[in-house]
């Protein structure tokens, strides 16, 4: 045989070999993160605990994250007013513009920006955090005096990302269709009074709704992983590095999928 052949052989034997160890590594950061996940559960029936943190943690989360929110809200409403009104001006009525407009950022635009917001600045900042006091041995001490990490540490970001989440779209939205306005009055030749026809031809309140949920889930999803993938740091410094890394990935991973997920409530149950 061949040196390339064998070379050939050992590189299929590891690729083999790799397959079954990467789905076992899957299996098992999806079994730790649902103990976590049970660990948070059972941790909110002491709401002493974590109240005052889970307060002190939501007030943190929404000032640093609303400006940024804002801004890639309003952004995202002036590049689908622009788009809308490059392609539709010369063979639709010009209130579609707002109309587009107005369906394209409430139910997409304006919660999935806001959950990238989120993701870097609130969702790297608690891997950092958590995986800086795992791989300094904070958490063993926390365990040593008797506090339980999950319900001093994990508890208070999560419950302030299903506060905080919801709340940055409430504010992203209306950023996003007065943007999209401005745009539309600069760039295309639809009037407000069209515009706006078309923004109330298109809502009702489940749009808004359904927004809002979005906003809910992407604000537990962001945070939960967070707090897991920080946990789980290992290795000093470069393993915080590693760890907030592979906290943004999974994170904007988690934001798609469950995107994808929640689009089909909006089909199956909008009146």
């Amino acid at each position: 045989m061949t040196s390339a052949a064998v070379a050939g052989s050992d590189v299929a034997g590891a690729g083999a070999d790799r397959g079954p160890g990467l789905l076992r590594l899957g299996l098992e950061h999806l079994g730790r993160a649902a103990l976590l996940a049970v660990a948070v559960t059972v941790a909110l029936r002491t709401p002493r605990k974590w109240l005052a943190a889970s307060l002190e943690e939501i007030h943190r989360q929404a000032i640093i994250a609303l400006p940024l929110a804002v801004f890639l809200a309003a952004l995202g409403g002036v590049v689908t007013s622009q788009q809308t009104g490059y392609q539709f001006q010369a063979n639709l009525p010009h209130w579609v513009i707002g109309n587009v407009v107005a369906a394209t950022v409430i139910t997409e635009m304006a919660p999935l920006l806001t959950a990238f917001a989120l993701v870097g600045i609130v969702g790297a900042r608690i891997a950092a955090e958590l995986g800086a006091m795992q791989v300094t041995e904070q958490i063993d001490a926390l365990e040593v005096i008797g506090r339980d990490p999950v319900t001093y540490l994990v508890v208070p970001r999560v419950l302030a990302g299903l506060v905080v989440g919801p709340l940055l779209v409430a504010f992203a939205l209306p950023a996003s269709l007065f943007a999209g306005w401005a745009a539309a009055m600069l760039t295309t030749p639809v009037t407000s009074a069209e515009f706006w026809f078309g923004v109330r031809y298109y809502i009702r309140d489940f749009p808004f709704f359904f927004a809002l949920i979005k906003g809910v889930a992407f604000g537990v999803g962001i945070t939960f992983l967070g707090s897991y993938v920080g946990l789980e740091a290992r290795g000093g410094s470069m393993g915080v590095g590693r760890a907030t890394t592979w906290a943004v990935v999974a994170m904007i991973s988690a934001i798609v999928v469950l995107d994808t997920l929640l689009v089909p409530l909006l089909k199956l149950i909008r009146v």
